[in-house]
Formats: structure tokens, C-alpha cells, sequence
């Protein structure tokens, strides 16, 4: 076969009943039907070889579709096919197409039922990052002589977290009104630039806290199009928040726009983590998104592309994504056909640790590692007000640094840091002179069993899902002593 592989637009009876699904049968094969069906001299030797004396053969057939075929041959036996034969041969091809087409619909049900636990697992992970703080505020609201500014901040920390709760959840409610067809589009004619503009408006914050540098370059004639600009401003908004989501700090993202002939055609490029070959073909289905495991990126639902392309086609137009490999960035390209005539938000140093001068205190010393920075701004005031001293670092390299200068009693590491994350910081933080006993607890939206192995498995003493029961870091705290008299 690897010498002579059949042609499918080879005139031969067998892949004829490829082509037609109509059986065949051979009652006795001729050197002539050899001579005629031989490749070659050597070909023609080899089937000789075989002493084939009759065939028969059937297509595997089920819900009308053609899965392949099977063939039957007598050689030594001498026996010659019958019409008995081929109906045999037709049922046991009938059993068999339909155990072939059972198989496959048992992998798909696994692969669907898979992907339904990982966007539930997924879910889980978001709502729980953006609770925690709201968690941590309310407790905080709720001790006895807060000051002023203490309750300021735990409102706008709660008011931030509760919009993003709100676009989770609009992200869903999106993907299942678009998948279901009960999105109408308010058209209009708009100039891309302007709906570019809305986009970057939207995503700049978070390329600015990331530390990108966002180039931007429109075409210098006009790209007019028949859209809906809200919608469109959506599309343009979730590629560039997936660029900077999945791109490590202080990247580079590039927006270009021009006009091939009567297409807009709409690129972003990133120097980002890229996409895997075998990803690259499922990257627009519904919850697919590169393993969390991975923890390079800031997480996702896994609908953004999704509703990219269902809302791209809905403006009849095409999104392709392309990708070098793993490390080598992506790219994005949408085609949107033209109308006919017209064919920095301040957040400060996002890895920046911030080192409040606290009196000592009767406390343990502590060190919260987020960089959700309202998630580890929250914690450290809930713990300060319950007397512990507390610093707080936004990033795994900033938490190095600041065990430098200040050695923790208890360090609470976030785990999915873009940069190093928290296996890779924790690894390095007890390799450091005076650290290798410091208890470390995870602080993680992933609660899973092979979640909490691998915290275990990275010398974490702890695993704390987010958002963490006050009674919980309560109890870890009080029995501090006792644990690190066990290591």
C-alpha cells in the first residue's frame, strides 16, 4: 500500500462502490482483470503473488453517508462468491457501519461532555476571582470602627468587581442569544475608524495595565461599511482583549485596517503566548481556550472568538486566526465587505509591590501575592484589621523582591499571575536563604482534585479557593504554630 496507494480517481470496481456505495462482487478473477488493474510490472507480480481467486466488495454505509469500504478475498481455498456471499457480506457491512458511527458518536458525546466540565470548571475560576474581593469588602464593612477612606475603597473595590460580574455574565447571555440566532443587527453606515475607536476606548485600560504598547494604523481612505457599530465595536474589542489577555506584560499589540478592493480587511497581531497547530482549527468554537494549566494568561470564558465569528458572518463577512506555533504570537484578520460606493488610564506599576510602613503589631506577618489588584488589596485590609501586619505585592517577581527586605510568616500566593505564576514563584521563594519552612497557601479560583495535587505536588501547604472563607483564614492563621511545628 505504501508503494501503490490507491487513487480515489482511479476507474478501479472497488472505488467505484467508494463512489457509488453500490456493492460489487467477483465470482472468479481473471489474469486479465490483474493485467487490467496493475500499476506496474512489479504491481502486476505482486497481486499474482497473492493467488487471489474471487472478491467481494460492499460499502460501509449508515444515515445515507459512505464511511469506507469491506472487501473480502479467497485465495488458497479456491472458493468462488456467491450472491449468498454478498448478502452476507452487506449485513455484516451494515453491523459494521453502524458500530463504526456508534464509536464516533460516543468520542463526540465524551469530547462534548469533557468541554461542558471545563467551561463549568472555567466558570467557576471567573466568578469566584471577581467575589473575592467583594467578599473581603464586605467583611471589612462589617468590623466595628472602620475609618473613612477604609470604607471608600472597599465600595469602589465592590463596584469594580460587580461591573465585571456584569460583563461575565452579558458575555453569556451574548454567546446564547448570537448561537440561537435572536440577535438583530441595527445596521447603519459607520467608518471602521470609528468603530475602532469605540473598541480601543473600551480595552484600554486593560492594554495600559498590562504595560503594552498598542500601535494602531487605519487606512488613509475611507472604510465605509453597512454594520451594526455596536456589535462590530464588540468584535473589535474581544480580539484586542484577547491579545492583551493572552500576551505577557509590556508586549506589543498591532491594529491595522485597509481596503483589498471591495473588503475592509481588519488585522491584530501580538507578540503573545501564539496557538498550538492542533489548537489553531478549534480556536472559534464555543469554550475552547488554551489550558488554564498554562497559567500565562488572564483567563476567559472561552466565548470571546466565539462570538467573533458568529458576528462576523453575520455582517457576511470571514475571521481567520493564524498562528506560528506556541511563543510566536497571533494574528486575526477579518474581511468585511464595503458599501458599494465606498468600494493611557494611570494604574500605576502593574508588577509594583506596594510596602505600607505599619507599626508592628501583636499579629503574624503576612504577604498576599495577587495581581487582581483589588482581590489582593481587599485581603490585606481584612487581614490588617484583624492585626495582622500585612505587604502586598501585585506580581510573583515583586513577592521576590519583597521577601528581601521582609520575611512572612504565611505567604498568599495567587497561582494564575501572568509573568511567573504562583508554582514558579513559590518554588523560588523557599529556595531563598531563611524561607525553605515559610508556609505558603494558595490562593486559586481552581478547586478540582488535580487542582489541589498540583499545589501539593509544588510545595504549597495550603489550597484556598477563591473567594476564601474569613473562618477559613481565620483557622489557618490560628494554627499556624502548630503547622510549622509539623514541617
Amino acid at each position: 500500500m505504501r508503494d501503490y496507494p490507491p487513487d480515489p480517481q482511479s476507474p478501479s470496481r472497488s472505488l467505484a462502490v467508494l463512489r457509488t456505495g453500490e456493492p460489487l462482487i467477483v465470482g472468479e478473477i481473471t489474469d486479465d482483470m490483474l493485467v487490467q488493474g496493475a500499476k506496474d510490472e512489479r504491481h502486476l507480480r505482486l497481486i499474482r503473488s497473492l493467488g487471489l481467486k474471487s472478491y467481494i466488495c460492499v460499502p460501509l454505509v449508515v444515515s445515507g453517508k459512505t464511511l469506507g469500504l469491506l472487501t473480502f478475498a479467497t485465495a488458497e481455498s479456491g472458493r468462488k462468491y456467491t450472491q449468498a456471499d454478498l448478502a452476507l457480506a452487506m449485513d455484516l457491512a451494515q453491523r459494521a457501519a453502524v458500530a463504526i458511527e456508534n464509536t464516533q458518536l460516543y468520542q463526540a458525546l465524551r469530547d462534548i461532555d469533557r468541554r461542558k466540565d471545563e467551561f463549568l470548571a472555567t466558570l467557576a475560576h471567573e466568578l469566584r476571582n471577581p467575589l473575592a474581593p467583594v467578599r473581603n469588602a464586605l467583611q471589612i464593612l462589617k468590623m466595628p470602627r472602620v475609618d473613612t477612606g477604609t470604607v471608600e475603597r472597599s465600595r469602589e473595590m465592590m463596584e469594580r468587581q460587580v461591573h465585571h460580574l456584569v460583563r461575565l455574565v452579558d458575555d453569556l447571555l451574548d454567546v446564547s442569544r448570537v448561537m440561537r440566532g435572536k440577535i438583530e443587527l441595527r445596521r447603519e453606515r459607520v467608518e471602521l475608524a470609528t468603530v475602532v475607536s469605540r473598541a480601543i476606548e473600551t480595552v484600554q485600560p486593560l492594554v495600559d495595565a498590562q504595560g503594552h504598547q498598542l500601535s494602531v494604523r487605519m487606512a488613509s481612505d475611507s472604510l465605509l461599511l453597512e454594520a451594526d457599530p455596536v456589535r462590530l465595536a464588540q468584535v473589535v474589542g474581544n480580539l484586542l482583549t484577547n491579545a492583551a489577555k493572552y500576551t505577557e506584560p509590556n508586549g506589543r499589540i498591532w491594529l491595522t485596517a485597509e481596503r483589498d478592493c471591495e473588503m475592509a480587511v481588519l488585522r491584530v497581531r501580538d507578540t503573545g503566548i501564539g496557538i498550538a497547530p492542533d489548537m489553531l482549527p478549534r480556536i472559534f468554537e464555543l469554550f475552547v481556550q488554551v489550558d488554564h494549566a498554562t497559567s500565562k494568561a488572564q483567563g476567559g470564558l472561552g466565548i470571546g472568538l466565539t462570538l467573533v465569528k458568529n458576528l462576523v458572518e453575520m455582517h457576511n463577512g470571514i475571521v481567520q486566526a493564524r498562528s506560528e506555533g506556541l511563543g510566536q504570537g497571533c494574528e486575526f484578520v477579518v474581511r468585511l465587505p464595503l458599501v458599494a460606493q465606498a468600494i493611557h488610564q494611570d494604574h500605576g506599576p502593574e508588577a509594583g509591590a506596594q510596602a505600607d510602613q505599619l507599626p508592628p503589631c501583636s499579629g503574624k506577618r503576612l504577604l498576599v501575592v495577587d495581581d487582581n489588584k483589588d482581590a489582593a488589596d481587599s485581603l490585606a485590609m481584612l487581614l490588617r484589621l484583624q492585626g495582622h501586619e500585612v505587604r502586598v505585592a501585585y506580581s510573583g517577581m515583586a513577592a521576590l523582591e519583597m521577601t528581601k527586605i521582609y520575611t512572612p510568616d504565611v505567604v498568599f500566593l495567587d497561582i494564575g499571575m501572568p509573568g511567573m505564576d504562583g508554582y514558579e514563584a513559590a518554588r523560588r521563594i523557599r529556595e531563598q536563604p531563611g524561607l525553605g519552612k515559610i508556609v505558603l497557601a494558595a490562593m486559586t479560583g481552581w478547586g478540582q482534585q488535580e487542582d489541589r495535587r498540583r499545589t501539593v505536588e509544588a510545595g504549597f501547604d495550603h489550597h484556598l479557593v477563591k473567594p476564601p472563607e474569613p473562618k477559613a483564614l481565620e483557622r489557618l492563621l490560628s494554627d499556624l504554630a502548630s503547622k510549622k511545628h509539623d514541617r
